[in-house]
């Protein structure tokens, strides 16, 4: 518990200290609005928090150590409000059967998800796939994963390491201090020498599987291994990348498992192979790799080792069973023969061979055996007992002795043998020798075969580095200590029972029941896990009995605890007549809320309590039907507030001008006669104050000049303002005329009697009078037509040139001057191109006069220069022209 604010004021003993200098948790308090600078530059508390704080606490200076104590204190403070929070909410949450079915969900789709590919590959047989279901279950639930080295849960966020052998589950640094201590433990009674020789195992806490020193795990890796350090995916397996598994089935068919990433051993192969049956015999059928070898039950045919029956039995695997038939078979000596079973026809009896042997002179002295009997054992160069002399006598005599000391070593090994050469075994060595103890600390003259043990205990610490050795003469080498352990487990119920050892104790190999509130749901936990783990989901229905009204209690699940609150209706019967139809009310949980004042900061705000008590029936809400004030509709309402209401539409009852309806919102009419209809306004309808809104004969823009009556309107007297056709002129014309004129009437009514001013599109003005609609086509007016040389001419109706009836074209005047025009275009032309050819002429003349004055006069004199034509000198400069005309003209 946080200690009062008054007590650390007492304890710091600020008042009897000097001012000191702002510290930095000072400045975090200024920052937040707590503290503030005095007048001698020490810390104040601010006026607005000084009555929140005590008296000793608000006027002493500010040191640091007393805000770390508010600030602890406040930590403590909001720790404890958390904690009683989440109390209050636990107990108030009545069951938790609706999380429990979500997270039952859940898993199932996980579940499916892991399951998917190889139930597609099985056409969804899902049967050999309970044991991985049931590591698959143990994984989701809450507590069932163990690690049995600290008998602590397994969490998902924490780092695990799965055994091959058992596939249990252990935390990843349990397990490499595990490994090291049963490392250390078997290297520990090694000399110096021996040490780091022999890679020693680590076994398995639970199965004893052993793995290689290199094996100790050192990174977490998911239970596929493809993936360090998975990470938390609340829709995966915990501990589980998502991947497909791939790994090797056991025992090893090719095929990699098809599930998702899971704990425990891999499923059975589901694949489809074609395979025959162990004899070879039948024809291949398809089946699942797992399940591949398989008998087609007939008689195996093959024949056994005895060489004389075949197999009897039905198709099998592997090698055929010996020969079960018995038959009379021979001893490897041949003299006796039996009835035994063909898978063992050698066979030995026990006579003794008596042959004789090569020698003459001694029989054979082996049992039964096969082949010749050998030589004589005592043929051939003989020594005598000592060894030294060697003899060549015959077989029927005996070997004599040598007469020389026997000098074998004796069973001490030190000493030899001192008698002469001798039959049989030498006697025990009797020398005198000083002899040292076992352990090294004594020596005594005594006989050599007798030991020497002095009676010095050894006070070595044994292996187990809690107790001497205590035995007498101890070599060094002290054996393991006898003693029990007897230290108590991770259980805290049970001891150690191995013997006296280092390092830590095996788990508990003991498991506890724990059962469910009615007992008939039990699973087993380790030994010490029955405290922390939560009891097994029951699937038995609770039989307690109801604490309602109501004389049975809804069906749900056995649990601890209080019941969760009856959810079936109330059916009690209310004031109305109807039955209550919402939940059970009789054990509600109500706040109890109370004036409780807290006597200072340290006080923790008490939380709200709640109390169950019976709360009164609701008021009914069956709906009613119950019609408007106006008789508009007819709605459901609750029964306790079923009374006339107001819709609030319009009435919308016919008023007495027979035009508008009461506008008012929907109200109680009375009605006067019981006959009347029921549309009709009454004397609570509004009164009609509006203008005549009747619709006005067509074309008449004025109202009618009566209020709002029945019947029709009288007759419009006004006088219209209007443009004519062709909105150049304005007409007054009588209201009443025109509406009441036809379409011809008002044809001469509305034209002004004047030239129509527009144009046609022949571009001449029209030459009707004032109308309405589009001019007519048909032009009338006289204009010029011209041939195309434009020399003839006549007047024609404009309509007729537009309709193309009439067209000038040119006489042979006309061509003939045409022609002439021609000619003398043409003469020009020619006349042009002369005087071009002229000038080009004379720029030759020029430039070839230039160059010749330039070449050297190396010609002879006597040469005669030949004149060219004319044409030749000029028919470059004439045709480039000529061409150039040509190709314009085309």
């Amino acid at each position: 518990r946080a200690r009062p604010l008054d007590e650390l004021a007492a304890q710091s003993g600020a008042a009897a200290r000097p001012p000191a200098p702002r510290a930095r948790g000072c400045a975090r308090a200024a920052a937040a609005g707590t503290i503030g600078e005095g007048a001698s530059g020490e810390c104040r508390v601010l006026p607005s928090t000084r009555a929140a704080l005590p008296r000793a606490v608000a006027r002493r200076p500010c040191r640091w150590p007393e805000l770390s104590s508010l600030k602890k204190f406040d930590e403590i403070k909001k720790a404890n409000q958390a904690a009683a929070k989440k109390l209050v909410e636990a107990q108030l949450s009545s069951s938790s059967e609706d999380d429990d079915e979500d997270a039952e969900v859940k898993q199932g789709k996980i579940l499916d998800k892991t399951f998917n590919i190889y139930t597609s590959q099985t056409d969804g047989d899902a049967s050999e796939l309970e044991r991985t279901r049931q590591y698959m279950n143990e994984a989701f639930q809450s507590g069932a994963m163990t690690c049995l080295i600290c008998i602590a849960s397994v969490k998902r966020n924490q780092a695990v390491w799965s055994c091959c052998g058992c596939f249990c589950i252990f935390h990843l640094v349990c397990i490499q201090k595990w490994a090291k201590d049963s490392l250390f433990l078997v290297s520990s009674p090694l000399t110096d020498d021996d040490f780091g020789k022999k890679d020693y195992p680590w076994p398995c806490p639970k199965c004893r599987f052993e793995y290689k020193r290199s094996e100790t795990p050192s990174r977490y890796y998911c239970y596929c291994g493809k993936v360090e350090n998975p990470t938390v995916d609340p829709w995966l397996v915990p501990h589980s990348c998502g991947q497909i598994c791939e790994r090797e089935f056991k025992p090893s068919c090719g095929h990699k498992c098809l599930l998702l990433c899971h704990p425990g051993p891999c499923p059975p192969c589901p694949k489809m192979v074609t395979t025959t049956c162990h004899c070879k015999k039948a024809k291949p059928v398809p089946r699942r790799c797992s399940t591949k070898e398989w008998s087609c039950r007939l008689p195996c045919g093959r024949t056994l080792l005895c060489g004389q029956h075949s197999c009897e039995n039905s198709c099998h695997a592997g090698d055929c069973q010996p020969c079960p038939h018995v038959s009379k078979q021979p001893c490897i000596c041949g003299r006796q023969t039996a009835e035994r079973l063909c898978a063992s026809p050698q066979w030995q009896c026990d006579q003794v061979c008596r042959k004789c042997l090569p020698c003459g002179n001694h029989t054979c002295e082996q049992v039964c055996h096969a082949g010749p009997c050998g030589d004589c054992p005592r043929s051939g160069k003989r020594s005598c007992p000592c060894g030294k002399t060697k003899f060549t006598l015959p077989c029927t005599e005996d070997v004599p002795t040598c007469g020389d000391s026997c000098d074998k070593v004796l069973e001490c090994g030190i000493h030899r043998c001192s008698q002469r050469c001798h039959r049989g075994p030498c006697e025990i060595c009797r020398q005198e020798v000083e002899k040292q103890c076992r352990c090294g600390k004594h020596t005594k003259r005594m006989p050599c075969h007798k030991p020497y043990l002095c009676e010095t205990k050894c006070t070595k610490i044994r292996d187990c580095q809690k107790h001497q050795c205590r035995r007498k003469c101890c070599s060094g080498n002290c054996p393991p200590c006898d003693q029990v352990c007897g230290r108590t487990l991770g259980c805290r119920n049970h001891k150690c029972p191995s013997g006296c050892h280092r390092g830590s104790c095996n788990p508990c190999p003991e498991t506890v029941d724990v059962k469910c509130n009615c007992g008939k749901t039990v699973i087993k936990v380790p030994c010490g896990r029955e405290r922390t783990i939560r009891p097994p989901k029951c699937k038995q229905l609770c039989s307690r009995p109801p604490t309602c009204h109501h004389s049975t209690q809804e069906k749900h699940y056995c649990h601890f605890g209080r019941c969760p609150p009856c959810r079936q209706p109330c059916q009690r019967t209310l004031t109305c007549g109807h039955l209550c139809p919402v939940s059970c009310h009789d054990e509600a949980l109500v706040k109890q809320t109370g004036s409780h004042q807290s006597a200072g900061p340290w006080e923790q705000p008490s939380e709200p309590a709640f109390i169950q008590t019976a709360l009164p029936c609701p008021p009914c809400e069956v709906p009613v039907p119950v019609e408007c004030l106006g008789q508009h509709e007819v709605s459901p309402l609750p029964c306790h507030s079923a009374k006339p209401y107001s819709c609030k539409r319009f009435c919308g009852r016919l008023l007495d001008c027979q035009n508008h309806t009461c506008m008012k919102e929907c109200h109680h009419v009375t009605k006067l006669n019981s006959s009347a209809d029921g549309k009709k306004a009454g004397p609570e309808c509004s009164q009609c104050e509006e203008e005549c809104i009747k619709p006005r004969p067509s074309g008449c823009p004025h109202r009618c000049v009566l209020p709002c009556h029945p019947g029709d309107c009288p007759s419009c007297l006004q006088m219209l303002k209007i443009k004519c056709h062709c909105k150049l002129s304005v007409l007054y014309i009588e209201c009443l005329k025109l509406t009441c004129a036809d379409l011809k009437e008002k044809e001469l009514l509305i034209s002004c009697k004047n030239q129509c001013p527009k144009e046609l599109a022949c571009g001449h003005r029209c030459k009707e009078i004032c109308h309405s609609g589009s001019c007519p086509p048909n032009c009338s007016q006289k204009v010029k037509l011209r041939c195309l040389c434009k020399r003839l001419k006549k007047e024609v109706q404009c309509s007729k040139i537009q309709e193309g009836q009439v067209s000038l074209e040119c006489d042979a005047l006309c061509k003939e001057m045409k022609q002439k025009a021609y000619e003398i275009k043409e003469a020009e032309t020619k006349a042009v191109l002369e005087e071009e050819k002229r000038r080009q002429q004379a720029e030759l003349e020029a430039f070839e006069n230039r160059l010749k004055g330039r070449r050297k006069n190396k010609r002879r004199k006597d040469e005669v220069e030949v004149e060219q034509s004319s044409w030749q000198k000029y028919k470059n400069l004439i045709m480039l022209p000529v061409f150039g005309v040509a190709v314009v003209m085309v």
